[in-house]
This record gives C-alpha cells, structure tokens and sequence, in this order.
C-alpha cells in the first residue's frame, strides 16, 4: 500500500509543506506549499526568535497540520534549521511549536542541512562527473557543497544568509555603493574556509538551490521568452542576464523590484543581498555556469526516506 508521508522545511524566512505518496521506494509529489514567515526578522542577529516571529509560525503550522489531515498523511517530519538552530530560545520554540501541531520537529545541523539540499539537488540536476559548487542562501544560513553526480568532497553551513545579511548591511533603499562594499568584507572574512578549497577542485559550475535561485530564473526566463512547467527540476539562468539582473537588483527601490516581472513579495526584500553573494562568488571563483535546482533540503530527504 502507498504511504502518504510530510516533510517541512521551517526555514529562517520560508516554511515549506512537501506531501508525497511513497510505494516501492518511488515517489510521487501531491502537494507543495510555501508560506513567508520570516522567522528571523528582527532577532536572528540577537540570537533570539520574537514573540511576533512565534505567532507567525505557529499560525503557519496550525494550517499545515490541517493540510496533514486532509490529505490523509501517515508519517511526517519538520527540520528546524539555522534560525531556530542559533537562537537562545530555539528549542524551546520548536517544543512549543510540537506541543500545539502535535507534529514530528527535530533541529538539525548545518551538515545535516547541507547534505539533504545536495540530495536534493542531485535529484533534480544531472551533474555528471564535474565537480559544482552548490549553494542554498537561506534567511539564517548559507550550505556550501562542492560535490559530483556521485559524491560530497566538501560540505559547510555558514551563518550569513540573507536575513541576517539585511539587517546588517541593507539600510538604504536602494543599497548603497558602501554597503555593498561593507557586504562584501564581511563575506569575504566569513567565506575564508570555502575560499582555501575552491581552488583544490577547478570549480566551474554554480549550481544554486531554489530560493533567490528560482526568482532569478523566473526573471531571466520571463525576459527570454522561456516557458519552464511549474514542477520543472531545473529553471534556466545565464550568466550573462544574471549579471543584467543583478544591476538593476542594487539599483532600484523596493517599489521598483516589486515592478520586475517574476519578482515575488516574498523574495523582494532579501534579494539584493542575495544577490551581492552570487555575484561575489561568481567573480571570485572565476565561475563560468550558473544552473538552478527547483529542489532543496526537503526534495533530499524525500530522496533519502526509507
């Protein structure tokens, strides 16, 4: 018989609902849905999770349990990931969070994380016996993977992702020049570990992890006439319209990316600092491909449930 099983990603800034239907290890996707949070707004980078922030996801997970219901699902299970990771009342929010859904929820490691968005990318790109670097920008964290269609040579979570990377630098509409520069010194500081490997595997490949990753794409394949299916694995994006995209990005308002086609609410805000690390890696790394992965942490572990 097939089972019905959940998995939730309650990211820093995003939840998200994966439903699926498991018989004789093949899986079939029923039911996706994501809900803009913002978890770490206004606490992530004093270490704590707001009582505004609690509302919100408990809200979004009362709903999700519902969802649980409705679609007659027998097994699931939430990662709680940098956010609640990092913060002083991390775990005692995801206890509240299990005690009011009744839901399966586990912190995990910013390995863990790591590993699971490499599965899933690998479920959704073919990369073959190159090397790539994979990158999932989260709100809390940015995963790092230097990996093959076969295996994980190197692996890291970083404590820079967007929400944190807003509220540090992105005081100006539109971002100023020297917070850009400021952004960069500080990524430049941070990414020092990622910086000494990189060269060790002749890296040409950037293969990003939903996300900022997936707008961009709509963007660029808005502008291009493209027409991907919305459950497409992997989106298109060039190097040479990210680098179009990125300047607009850095250059308009709030109001102004609201106005991009394919720019969406949820992703308008963290964007342009999202966007200042692709950028910093690209020209750093002397990065030649850019590829889109649709799927992330929650596609990887359906890939890897037993």
């Amino acid at each position: 018989m097939p089972e019905r099983i959940a998995i939730i990603d309650l990211g820093t800034n995003t939840f998200h609902l994966l439903i699926a239907e498991r018989h004789d290890r093949q899986s079939k996707i029923l039911h996706r849905e994501k809900v803009a949070v913002k978890l770490g707004m206004g606490g992530i980078n004093n270490g704590t999770i707001t009582d505004e922030a609690v509302e919100r996801g408990l809200k979004c997970l009362i709903n999700f349990a519902g969802l649980l219901q409705k679609w007659q699902v027998t097994k699931s299970i939430g990662f709680g990931t940098s956010a609640l990771r990092s913060a002083r009342n991390g775990k005692d929010v995801l206890e509240l969070f299990q005690r009011k859904t009744g839901m399966n929820l586990k912190l995990i490691s910013g390995d863990q994380e790591a590993e699971y968005i490499y599965y899933g990318v690998r479920t959704a790109l073919d990369l073959g016996q190159e090397k790539s670097l994979i990158v999932d920008i989260g709100g809390g964290s940015v995963e790092f993977i230097i990996a093959d269609g076969e295996k994980i040579f190197w692996k890291k979570s970083f404590e820079i992702g967007a929400q944190r990377l807003l509220e540090l630098f992105h005081r100006h509409d539109p971002i100023l020049a020297e917070e850009v520069g400021l952004l960069e010194t500080y990524i430049l500081d941070k990414l020092k570990p990622l910086a000494e490997v990189v060269p060790l595997f002749h890296i040409r490949t950037l293969a990003g992890s939903s996300g900022t990753f997936d707008t961009l794409s709509e963007i660029h394949c808005i502008r291009r006439s493209i027409n991907i299916t919305p459950d497409s694995p992997e989106t298109p994006l060039t190097l040479s319209d990210f680098f179009v995209i990125h300047s607009e990005l850095i250059s308009k308002s709030r109001a102004e990316r609201m106005q991009i086609p394919g720019m969406i609410e949820m992703r308008v805000d963290m964007i342009v600092v999202a966007s200042c690390l692709v950028k910093y890696l690209i020209d750093t790394f002397s990065l030649q491909r850019i590829r889109v992965s649709s799927y992330s942490l929650k596609e990887g572990v359906l890939s890897q449930w037993h």
